[in-house]
């Protein structure tokens, strides 16, 4: 070996002796932190580390597992270059448990009965509807809610806003009163904000009112009533006029006036708002309202199709236990099903502008309307049920021909028809245009996709985490494993689903539930005007994020004047060209729904069924 002459050695001591050792990044364990049922598969992950022995232990410390950790499931970012698998499935004791592995703890999960679980969640999102609540009849809650908008119970009615540009949201002339008074009091608002959707209401009705329907619950009972009641306020069965939007988000400097968007403050502050026409601030307390269509006009068939099914689904539900209001919801369906257009559709009318909810498919929404109008019809005892049944496999052959690749969530609701209209065709219905083989063979098509994209994930999530609405399609993955099984008896994507679940609950790589109050780690700024205002002790128990989003979309996004800071860091555990940040800006990734919230609550219902 070559020696160097003691001089150079001497020189280069030095600085190796100064140069500090850099500190490995430590591992993380995540896991789904509310737990996994008896019997189901189980698995955690261990992000960064190295492969090795890891321990399961009990809430007394006690070893009740070892393993070794299994396959590198890929690279995350360039600090956790890989993730393993943690496969618990052959502890299936209940208790609480954790895992040690790498140096690393895992927070606390559960094992218990799949309904011990999942039924407090069930509950868990309905109070979050609660807190969306508008109008007069409020549920104070943890946000201690006061009425708001009531203004909305005479308001006046204008023509559909124009917008600069395909996909933009600057308006380009004065809006335009066309009528009115009309009372459209009541209601849940969507999301952060304040502004009001037939659309995304109908949507999480449809979703509740499976619910309901198959697993009755008086506090979810409550919340369906309240959402129908003001479902049967936007539909003018007398002028045959359905109206899609309450308010207005984006306002114009151009034009003189705020949109919802421009001002953070509680709802209720709205109605203390001194105001005259032409004052700024005169859309914030007087609302305007915007038809789907003109009075008597064929109707977007995304919207005639969804608000039907909510109808049916109230008939259903009120069937054995009030059949005059029964009937009453019956022929509000029916008669806002026969107004859908179906030919010559064009865009769909889902919100003003059209690309706050950019939906493209409406047969399923028809299936789904005409299969819910059919089960009602058998409740009731009405003779249409068997035209009904056949329109929606009739509707439901032309959305699986339509080459449409999404699956369950606001703009896709084949999942929850076809499981429905499976059960009707089983019964018999002549000149059905297909059968139950065919609505499987869609499902396990919905569902392949998913399980071709889990494989390429470290974290086996299905959905794309560059693009809008993680949480809601993962939950819409899991309802659709549990809907497939009750449809067909075959457990195959049981464990798919399950992981899917996982994901949504804390098994991703910022170890964040992203239902409010579920696990130990979840979001603690939504970007959400009353929860915000409220402090940061009020949690906005039930609430669902919409997650992890494209990196790309976090650009620019200003703090509103009037809000409380808050903000919680997790860049560490950015990656893949995904981001989740848990601060009140974030409208991208920490803005809950009531859609993304109505597919949690369908998905928990599902998971604590036996």
């Amino acid at each position: 070996m070559r020696l160097l002459p003691l001089a150079t050695a001497a020189a280069l001591a030095v600085p190796l002796a100064a140069t500090p050792a850099v500190a490995a990044t430590p591992a993380e364990v995540r896991v789904d932190q509310v737990g996994y049922a008896l019997g189901e598969a189980k698995h955690a992950y261990l992000l960064g580390g190295a492969p090795g022995k890891f321990t399961v232990v009990d809430e007394h410390g006690r070893t009740v597992r070892q393993g070794r950790t299994g396959a590198n499931l890929g690279a995350w970012n360039a600090r956790y270059p890989a993730v393993f698998d943690l496969d618990l499935s052959s502890v299936d004791e209940p208790g609480t448990y954790r895992i040690r592995v790498a140096g690393a703890t895992s927070p606390p999960f559960r094992i218990d009965t799949a309904r011990r679980l999942f039924r407090p969640l069930v509950r868990a999102t309905t109070e979050f509807f609660q807190a969306q609540r508008d109008g007069h009849d409020v549920v104070p809650g943890r946000l201690d809610r006061k009425p708001s908008h009531l203004a909305d119970r005479t308001a006046t009615v204008y023509a559909e806003p124009k917008f600069k540009g395909e996909g933009g949201d600057e308006i380009v002339e004065p809006l335009k009163p066309q009528g009115g008074p009309v009372d459209v009091e009541g209601g849940w608002v969507d999301a952060g904000d304040f502004v009001k959707f037939t659309s995304n209401t109908a949507y999480a009705l449809a979703e509740l009112g499976v619910v309901l329907r198959d697993d009755p619950d008086p506090v979810l009972a409550r919340e369906v009533g309240f959402g129908l009641a003001w479902l049967d306020k936007v539909w003018d069965g007398t002028t045959k006029t359905l109206y899609a939007q309450v308010g207005i988000g984006t306002g114009s400097e151009q034009f003189g006036f705020l949109g919802d968007h421009d001002v953070w403050r509680n709802p209720q502050d709205d109605d203390a708002l001194d105001v005259k026409p032409g004052d700024p601030a005169y859309f914030v307390k007087y609302r305007p309202v915007f038809p789907a269509a003109p009075a008597g006009a064929p109707l977007s068939p995304n919207l005639a199709g969804r608000v039907a099914a909510a109808f049916a689904l109230g008939a259903q539900v009120h069937a054995g236990r009030d059949p005059q209001l029964a009937r009453h919801y019956l022929a509000e369906a029916a008669a806002v099903f026969a107004q859908a257009r179906t030919t010559g559709v064009g865009e769909l009318v889902t919100a003003f502008p059209h690309a706050y909810y950019p939906e493209s498919s409406w047969q399923d929404d028809l299936e789904l309307g005409a299969t819910q109008l059919a089960l009602a019809a058998r409740a009731l005892h009405d003779p249409r049920a068997t035209g009904w049944a056949r329109e929606a496999a009739k509707w439901a052959k032309a959305y699986i021909g339509s080459g449409d690749t999404s699956t369950l969530n606001l703009y896709d609701t084949s999942a929850l028809a076809h499981a429905d209209l499976a059960g009707l065709l089983r019964t018999g219905v002549p000149g059905a245009a297909l059968g139950v083989r065919d609505l499987a063979a869609d499902l396990r098509r919905q569902l392949d996709t998913g399980v071709a994209n889990a494989r390429k994930s470290p974290f086996r999530t299905a959905v794309d985490l560059t693009d809008f609405d993680a949480a809601s399609k993962s939950f819409g993955f899991a309802a659709t494993a549990r809907l497939y099984l009750r449809v067909t008896g075959d457990t195959r994507y049981a464990a798919f689903g399950v992981q899917q679940r996982n994901f949504t609950l804390g098994a991703n790589a910022w170890g964040v539930s992203l239902v409010v109050g579920a696990g130990t780690t979840f979001p603690q700024c939504p970007h959400h005007q009353a929860a915000n205002l409220a402090g940061p002790s009020k949690v906005l128990y039930g609430a669902v994020v919409n997650g992890p989003n494209g990196a790309g979309n976090f650009a620019d996004l200003p703090f509103p004047a009037g809000a409380k800071e808050c903000t919680r860091p997790y860049e560490s555990f950015d990656g893949q060209g995904s981001r989740y940040a848990d601060d009140l800006s974030s409208w991208p990734s920490n803005e809950p729904a009531i859609d993304f919230t109505s597919t949690a609550l369908l998905a928990f219902s599902l998971a604590s069924r036996p």
